[in-house]
């Protein structure tokens, strides 16, 4: 069944009832977040579900997506329902007096009202945002290899749990420890009269376990692969993790993560993305003053993790949203029942 935003497969009906969908979540998220942080030297930590706008804390993603906004009368300031933890994260580190080779995690809870919902993206964003002090010898792509190989072990991990203890999960295809890193620039060299979309598609299909390197930047043909925000990733030291999803059809991004911006990278991507006027910010001037630590860290998608791993075929099966109507006929029709 096709919608303009929702394709459900045909013959597709989920392997867990609604509550044993939920057990597992429980599962799911326990044992992953367990594995992350025994595997990166991550300790848990409280997050904030908004920050003080003035603050130039909350993530502005692509740049043109609007935050939740309201007043706090009784303290004058006005908030903003945060859209991710990256930059708070990493404010958070300094304040913590985290040493090199430690770090957090957290669960993040965001709105992003401008989201266009699909089976992949909801107004509801739920992920563990983690982030790591590292060393400056540390920068290097050799360090972001390193550390992506550990999250998809955890993640192979997390799935041999589950199937121990639902074996009707067992015929899902398993996830592959084997990381292909691929850069942006390959995938536009390779495919280059596919979309950005497409060019991801075409090469995980046959590399089921991605990690895509550098995005933001603009590649040669101008245009960057997908947007990012400059004041969080370092553009040459970020990707995306991504899976081969058997039952969409299509690769499915888990993480969005890097290593952060230094002083010099944070100033090189502010005046590349036209963006100087937040040098004034609390949080740019504490970088570029170079007293912010180092770090390296990213989001991975609960639900999306939990679509992967329990082998659902629309993310409001395993998050409670509002959805619109046309994705919810086309749910119904599929006999799809979203939380």
């Amino acid at each position: 069944m096709m919608s303009t935003k929702t394709y459900i497969p045909e013959h597709y009906a989920p392997l867990l009832n609604l509550y044993d969908t939920q057990k597992a979540i429980g599962l799911l998220k326990r044992v992953f977040e367990d594995t992350l942080c025994g595997s990166l030297h991550l300790r848990r930590v409280s997050a904030p579900l908004f920050v003080e706008a003035s603050s130039g804390l909350n993530d502005d993603l692509n740049g043109v997506e609007r935050p939740v906004s309201f007043d706090i009368p009784a303290a004058g300031r006005e908030a903003q329902v945060v859209h991710s933890l990256a930059k708070w994260k990493r404010m958070a580190l300094y304040h913590y007096h985290f040493p090199v080779g430690e770090g957090l995690v957290t669960d993040m809870n965001a709105i992003r009202r401008d989201e266009i919902p699909d089976n992949l993206h909801s107004i509801y964003v739920d992920q563990w945002d983690w982030e790591k002090v590292i060393a400056p010898r540390d920068r290097n792509l050799d360090y972001l290899k390193h550390t992506v190989e550990a999250i998809v072990c955890a993640m192979a991990d997390t799935q041999k749990t589950l199937r121990s203890v639902f074996p009707q999960l067992s015929v899902l295809p398993q996830v592959h420890k084997a990381v292909s890193f691929v850069t942006t620039q390959e995938l536009e060299d390779a495919f280059p009269h596919l979309t950005a979309k497409e060019r991801e598609d075409a090469w995980v299909k046959d590399h089921p376990t991605t990690f895509l390197i550098g995005i933001g930047g603009a590649l040669q043909s101008g245009k960057p692969h997908d947007g990012r925000a400059p004041d969080y990733d370092d553009w040459t030291l970020n990707g995306d993790i991504l899976l081969w999803d058997d039952l969409l059809g299509r690769a499915i991004e888990l993480s969005s993560m890097g290593i952060r911006v230094d002083a010099a990278a944070l100033d090189r991507q502010l005046k590349t993305a036209g963006c100087d006027s937040r040098r004034e910010l609390t949080f740019h001037k504490l970088l570029l003053e170079d007293k912010l630590p180092l770090t390296i860290g990213g989001g991975i998608g609960q639900s999306r993790l939990s679509m992967f791993l329990l082998g659902k075929a629309h993310i409001g099966e395993v998050q409670v949203s509002t959805w619109d109507d046309e994705t919810i006929q086309t749910c119904h029709d599929a006999g799809i029942i979203l939380l």
